[in-house]
């Protein structure tokens, strides 16, 4: 009951001060979070899509 006195006469406790120091940086960590953009890949490398061999290509008939 004395703590809650102490705000009234202009100090709050260090327990206050600890609970909004961690409410401001869970609410950065979110912040740069959601303006993070997508990981990339460190070197692209060319897509290689394996297809059929067309018929005239190697085909004896």
């Amino acid at each position: 009951m004395l703590e809650r006195l102490s705000v009234l006469h202009g100090r709050i406790s260090a327990r206050y001060v600890r609970g909004f120091g961690a409410a401001v940086v869970a609410v950065a960590a979110l912040v740069t979070a959601a303006n993070a953009g997508p990981a990339r890949a460190a070197q692209q490398e060319p897509v290689r899509h394996v297809q059929g061999v067309p018929a005239h290509h190697g085909s004896t008939r």
